[in-house]
């Protein structure tokens, strides 16, 4: 096996921009294949990190096949290529991707096994151990036991990409107490006890939204998510090992570490895993930790032993600091989309696009002096674009919109005590009835989830149907989960919880927050989301069990005027006009008089 011994290069080509086509970047890849004596290749979107966001450097799928989605696998054989994304990217994939030269596919409905097994390559398929992980491997491998996959020892694309650019190296900064609620040190003995538990040596931390959390750090290396690209490797004695670059660590995050981590160079990650592998038994989570880790620990003598990062459902339990810092977030940014969503009805001009909308909102959002940037990249659907789940505008695919059009407005906003995600719905002009019913059906999904009340140990996966069911019985669906769990000025997708069809074993549990997004697309038309971030908290209950709920935080109008009413229940309407008298009195308060009147109206009960 030839193992990669080694971490990524730090490729720097030249400077110039890479004008070469889609289609001969493809050819250029094969050729590198037929010279490798490999049959394929298979590229994730995905980083070195696991991460959704990646920094410019990692976006190698972007590059070869033009696709910009944040999750995909891309398959390159000598005579074929795939391009397998979910759901919520078919038809951006469909908008970006030469269909003459990459055959796509939705994730949900083909496998990467069974493109291979149609394809039959003769010769092995290639994988960067760096961008696999442990478990999708060998899932991969049952799925196809009949092929053959091989690591190269580096990626190619890193070498083809003429102007790649650099891997980030931003300072790191120390992420005050009174925003995380607890010291890093107080973390780290949770997390040590964790592991004597698990009866490791040491645990390896691939995620860096883990490992900032777990040192109240945080960085800009990735677009939208305070994130800094390091590893970390935790021992059952409570010593802490960070892997950074010699540039992302400053003065101030060196005296916040207070000697209490050891800090090493990136580059000797290599090395010194290996002399810590010797006889000893390493933890890694299967489902983040690249291959890259297995092959060391277990080239090196040292035994893997397969354990979930323990990080991630610490953090998934916000403390009290945290949730006050994320229902502050919700008001600051439920103000700023209220001053938007009424400068759009009021003063936009006739001639608005997509891209004057993501630009506005952003205005409003900078207004606040502790904005920190967008949660992630804004979706301005409008008319047949609302419809794409995960549209981005662009130059190319900019709309002006339409007397009638539907918009979907999907954004979120980075804070230092939080991070918010929201998509309302609106329209400019009348709504055909079908709309309106549509749009009703959406809300009641949203409504029933908002107001669900269920058992200590309820999976999200247990209350995904409550969203849809309104949209099934009119024999109606989505394609994409309903709800994804939401860090604390971290990742706006996070685990390890989740609302969705796809099922989860995480029970919920009160600190936990996720979204509330049911919708419905109707292709070549309109697409309808309304999302509100809720809070799991505890209910009363008059039994023996344990009962808990939802508590909405996310805090602006939802447009009243879309809804027939005579679909919704007296407590549906009950709900909204609580949900809109909330609304009124948190963020009236921080508007000007005429946003304030504006708002009025949007808010009076039904």
């Amino acid at each position: 096996m030839n193992l990669l011994l080694a971490p990524p290069s730090r490729y720097i080509s030249g400077m110039t921009r890479d004008t070469t086509s889609h289609a001969d970047r493809l050819t250029r890849l094969r050729e590198w294949l037929a010279c490798e004596g490999l049959g394929g290749f298979l590229l994730p979107v995905t980083d070195e990190y696991q991460g959704e966001y990646s920094a410019d450097y990692a976006r190698r799928v972007t590059w070869l096949t033009g696709f910009d989605g944040s999750a995909g696998m891309a398959i390159i054989l000598q005579d074929r290529a795939f391009l397998l994304v979910d759901g919520r990217y078919t038809l951006q994939a469909a908008q970006e991707v030469d269909a003459t030269q990459y055959t796509i596919y939705n994730s949900g409905e083909r496998s990467i096994a069974d493109c291979l097994k149609d394809a039959a390559p003769p010769r092995p398929v290639g994988y960067d151990p760096w961008l696999m992980t442990h478990q999708q491997l060998e899932r991969l491998r049952q799925a196809w036991p009949e092929g053959t996959l091989q690591q190269v020892a580096t990626n190619p694309i890193d070498g083809l990409w003429a102007g790649q650019p650099a891997r980030p190296c931003h300072p790191i900064a120390p992420h005050a107490k009174e925003y995380a609620g607890r010291d890093f040190e107080d973390k780290l003995a949770e997390i040590t006890l964790s592991l004597q538990a698990k009866g490791v040596d040491a645990f390896v931390v691939t995620l860096p939204d883990s490992i900032c959390w777990l040192l109240n750090v945080r960085g800009e290396d990735v677009p939208y998510n305070p994130l800094a690209l390091v590893y970390a490797v935790l021992s059952a004695s409570g010593a802490c090992t960070l892997f950074v670059e010699e540039g992302q660590v400053t003065p101030e995050v060196e005296a916040h570490l207070g000697g209490r981590v050891s800090l090493h160079p990136a580059q000797g990650i290599a090395p010194w895993l290996a002399s810590l592998s010797k006889g000893k038994s390493i933890g890694m989570d299967a489902a983040t930790a690249p291959v890259w880790f297995y092959d060391t620990v277990v080239a090196n003598s040292g035994k893997v032993v397969w354990i979930p990062d323990p990080v991630i459902a610490a953090k998934a339990v916000k403390n009290m600091a945290e949730l006050v810092g994320m229902r502050r977030a919700h008001a600051v940014d439920g103000a700023a989309v209220t001053r938007f969503l009424h400068w759009f009805e009021c003063k936009a001009p006739a001639n608005v696009t997509e891209l004057d909308i993501v630009e506005h909102l952003e205005r409003f959002r900078q207004q606040h002096s502790d904005y920190r940037g967008g949660s992630f990249a804004t979706i301005a659907g409008s008319g047949p674009n609302g419809a794409i789940v995960h549209y981005r505008a662009d130059e190319q695919s900019n709309r002006t919109l339409l007397s009638n059009d539907i918009l979907l407005l999907d954004s979120g906003g980075q804070y230092p005590y939080g991070t918010t995600d929201i998509t309302r719905t609106v329209a400019r002009g009348e709504v055909s009835e079908e709309f309106r019913r549509h749009f009703t059906l959406v809300l009641k999904g949203h409504v029933a989830l908002a107001q669900a009340r269920f058992p200590e140990g309820t999976s999200g996966g247990q209350l995904d149907a409550l969203a849809r069911l309104p949209l099934w019985q009119a024999g109606l669906d989505y394609d994409h989960g309903t709800g994804h769990g939401v860090g604390a000025y971290l990742c706006v997708h996070e685990g390890p919880q989740r609302i969705s069809k796809k099922g989860s074993d995480v029970a919920l549990r009160p600190g936990m927050i996720l979204s509330n997004e049911p919708g419905y697309y109707q292709a070549g038309d309109y697409g309808i989301r309304i999302e509100n971030l809720v809070l799991v908290v505890e209910k009363a209950s008059q039994g023996e069990r344990r009962f808990l709920g939802f508590e909405t935080l996310t805090l602006c109008p939802i447009d009243t005027r879309l809804v027939d009413a005579a679909l919704l229940s007296m407590e549906e309407r009950a709900w909204l006009n609580e949900y809109h008298a909330r609304v009124w009195g948190v963020i009236a308060p921080q508007l000007e008089a005429e946003q304030a009147e504006w708002l009025r109206a949007r808010t009076l009960p039904l």
